[in-house]
């Protein structure tokens, strides 16, 4: 379950995608999980299969806060415990739970903890300006036929943009060909923090690896701020998801939103054909590729992907474990 990615945070839709009155159904890195809001409106992520009979839950319905199987009408709440057996009033319902994932609704975005019934041990790293209240979020999602890494390694990859970008963001980077790109890293907390020179001299704009699987572009203008951010979700080997979203302070109004989400989808597309393109899919280690030092970032990704996610993965369960009392340690911390 979740192997390759897991006990990791990752926005997995859009939060205006997740709506009060339905179900939503994703797949991450091949497990099926069921997004729905709860009666206070947070979201809540179980397993997408019924413990009763392994029927996906995101065919049934959401009703009183609870998702309801539409095989039999069991109902389970938001940390995932059964609340409702039909016919069986008698049932030992402590029983009878749904395996739930700790979900958030966190700068535009809905994320969930890549590991079932587990209290994450933090929480996902966000930019905090993208938190600001003068700061307007929109964006969308499409798939590409690739694996993440490969996906992930092309947002981290400052030395493409001139040529597969030369219309769009990557437009008068190379002045010259004889030109020298140096790439600036810094470790934080969260991932690594990137910059170039070319020439000697610092170019406007930054990058940013959030582990394990977003970039943040900050294109920003002269005391603006204009961040592209890139989620590459693994959907399974094959497919990643790739969730786009512009974070802005200057025209903020709504019906701008399909302008700005055009823009990504057309530097997204720019990129699609040659990305799919990369064999094998999955990146291999970094000596089985002749690598030079400008690729200094993604290099970083690659070891740091190979040592800690290539083999991960959490227990296949349908059901949770007899006796297993309830989860609040799911729900979002107090403010």
């Amino acid at each position: 379950m979740f192997n390759g990615f897991a006990n990791v945070w990752t926005p997995v839709c859009m939060s205006s995608e997740l709506r009060p009155s339905r179900p939503l159904g994703v797949q991450v890195a091949g497990t099926k999980v069921v997004l729905f809001r709860g009666s206070d409106g947070s979201p809540v992520a179980l397993l997408d299969r019924c413990p009763h009979r392994g029927v996906a839950l995101s065919l049934g319905k959401v009703q009183d806060g609870c998702i309801e199987c539409p095989f039999h009408g069991w109902r389970f709440d938001k940390h995932g415990d059964a609340v409702h057996v039909p016919w069986n009033p008698d049932a030992k319902t402590a029983n009878l739970g749904a395996v739930s994932l700790a979900a958030r609704d966190l700068a535009g975005q809905i994320w969930i903890y890549t590991a079932p019934d587990t209290k994450p041990t933090e929480e996902p790293a966000i930019a905090e300006e993208l938190l600001g209240p003068q700061v307007h979020l929109s964006g969308g999602a499409l798939d590409w036929n690739s694996h993440w890494t490969r996906a992930m390694e092309n947002m981290l990859d400052w030395p493409h943009l001139p040529f597969i970008h030369r219309k769009t963001i990557g437009r008068g980077m190379m002045k010259r060909p004889d030109s020298r790109m140096d790439i600036h890293l810094e470790d934080r907390p969260w991932g690594q923090h990137s910059t170039i020179s070319i020439d000697g001299e610092k170019q406007p704009g930054a990058l940013d690896l959030r582990w394990p699987n977003r970039m943040n572009l900050y294109i920003s203008p002269p005391g603006k701020l204009l961040v592209m951010q890139v989620a590459c979700v693994p959907i399974d080997d094959r497919r990643t998801r790739m969730i786009l979203t512009t974070a802005r302070s200057f025209l903020r109004f709504r019906m701008l939103d399909p302008i700005f989400h055009r823009m990504n989808l057309r530097i997204a597309g720019e990129d699609k054909a040659v990305v799919e393109s990369s064999f094998p899919a999955e990146i291999p280690p970094a000596g089985d590729e002749r690598s030079v030092r400008t690729d200094s970032m993604t290099l970083h990704f690659r070891k740091r992907y190979l040592s800690e996610l290539r083999d991960s993965g959490c227990p296949e369960s349908t059901t949770r474990p007899k006796g297993r009392p309830n989860l609040p340690v799911l729900d979002p911390p107090s403010q």
